[in-house]
């Protein structure tokens, strides 16, 4: 399974150049894992991957950053459907919300609540930070990020520093 999707990343997601990544760093490539998120065999096997740990957490609350975490979350949330598991979703927004609500974090009611948090891709693991303080404002407890991609960029140290389980399905040095 692991192997049919890293097929999947390297022939949809992997694209060379020059490009600036969203901590502001160079790279001479981008990972757009969106493109394996938005297709029905690629977002499967993550679904699949990802719904088996957080059943092993026995965790009934996913979510994460929206966009990247968007089709991650409604696939998990129609697996859990299928599989008669308890499982409700959320998305954070980077920016507040000016109408409405005016929420940071859409979905259910998760104050206190233990949560796992998706991602397509994880660079310095920034965005995911900013996630974290919010939920911690919520009293929740985050049991375990799991990602497409981790880009080896040092999230890895700083979800750690914060005793955060943290499971990619790859390493950047894996697929390139």
């Amino acid at each position: 399974m692991k192997n049919e999707l890293k097929k999947y990343l390297t022939q949809l997601s992997i694209i060379k150049g020059d490009f600036i990544l969203s901590s502001g760093e160079k790279s001479n490539y981008y990972i757009d894992a969106r493109l394996c998120t938005l297709s029905s065999k690629p977002l499967s096997i993550i679904t699949s991957i990802f719904y088996q740990k957080i059943t092993q957490f026995n965790i009934n609350y996913v979510g994460g950053p929206t966009i990247g975490a968007d089709p991650i979350v409604g696939a998990l949330l129609q697996k859990a459907s299928d599989e008669k598991y308890n499982l409700s979703g959320f998305l954070a927004r980077s920016t507040d919300k000016k109408h409405g609500t005016k929420k940071l974090i859409e979905g259910p009611d998760i104050e206190s609540k233990d949560v796992i948090l998706v991602e397509d891709v994880v660079s310095t693991g920034g965005s995911l930070i900013k996630v974290i303080e919010e939920l911690k404002n919520l009293k929740c407890n985050v049991n375990a990020i799991l990602s497409i991609v981790d880009r080896e960029m040092n999230a890895e140290k700083k979800f750690k520093d914060l005793n955060i389980n943290y499971y990619p399905i790859f390493k950047v040095s894996e697929l390139l």
